[in-house]
């Protein structure tokens, strides 16, 4: 049997779910197994549901088009990214501080859409996000900024990103670089398992956090959330986690899941 259910009796009370994208929906520009027939369950159900990602190289805009793209409906392509999560700390925090963005023009699009005052020669706080379009001029520009002790935030820590051709460094790696380079880790980390991300959709949609479910193939950040945010949570082995990682990490999920296929059939029985 490929279920672990270590325990699996908290889905009939389950009235919402949060789904992670990149290993756990899709992976590249494929839909992974039974992703359309869960879409099409929690509808039937009129149970809520919004897509939860903390890969920050593109906004929303740009993933609720890919979904699309893939065939899902408009009116279902809810997405919340950790980009999202940032650009609302920072408001909260620093508001009207000029920022120095490590990211994508996608994210940088976000984040001057979002009311942030982005800055390349004079900034007052730096962020790092999950950059694909990395270069050593902007690497060597964001580790002198820390170095001179500005406030440092990353969108997320995911260490790894799941592609089709197997794990892709993300921003923990190169979080880790800023770290070799500087001698300093981020002040802030934003994005799952930090429980704000859940938090704000728990008040949307007037649930408590432990209604929700997360779904995703990270222990150190979906499945985490389980002990930061109090959801409940599944693993799906369709992205970074494999089963044998279950028997040293710290997050144990409540029920493991092959993919969304089998997630679908134990909520039917």
């Amino acid at each position: 049997m490929s279920t672990s259910n270590i325990n699996q009796s908290f889905l009939p009370q389950a009235k919402a779910f949060l789904l992670d994208m990149d290993g756990t929906f899709f992976l590249g520009d494929s839909l992974l197994p039974g992703a359309m027939e869960l879409l099409e369950l929690f509808n039937q159900r009129r149970l809520h549901f919004s897509f939860l990602t903390n890969n920050t190289s593109r906004n929303k805009l740009d993933y609720k088009r890919k979904l699309v793209k893939l065939g899902v409906g408009e009116e279902d392509a809810r997405v919340y990214t950790a980009g999202d999560a940032t650009i609302a700390f920072l408001n909260k925090h620093y508001p009207g501080k000029r920022v120095f963005l490590l990211g994508t023009s996608s994210l940088a699009e976000s984040f001057s859409s979002g009311g942030i005052a982005l800055s390349n020669a004079d900034p007052e706080v730096v962020v790092v996000g999950f950059d694909t379009s990395l270069t050593y001029a902007r690497l060597k520009a964001f580790c002198r900024y820390v170095r001179l002790g500005l406030p440092y935030i990353a969108t997320h820590p995911d260490l790894n990103c799941p592609t089709p051709e197997g794990p892709a460094p993300d921003i923990g790696a190169i979080m880790s670089l800023v770290e070799a380079s500087t001698g300093r880790k981020a002040d802030v980390v934003i994005g799952k398992p930090n429980p704000g991300i859940v938090n704000s959709l728990a008040e949307e949609w007037g649930l408590e956090p432990g209604e929700l479910v997360m779904v995703g193939d990270r222990l150190y950040t979906d499945i985490a959330l389980g002990k930061t945010a109090g959801v409940k949570t599944v693993l799906v082995l369709s992205g970074e986690t494999k089963r044998e990682d279950l028997e040293t990490e710290e997050y144990t999920p409540d029920m493991v899941c092959e993919n969304l296929a089998e997630l679908t059939k134990m909520l039917r029985e």
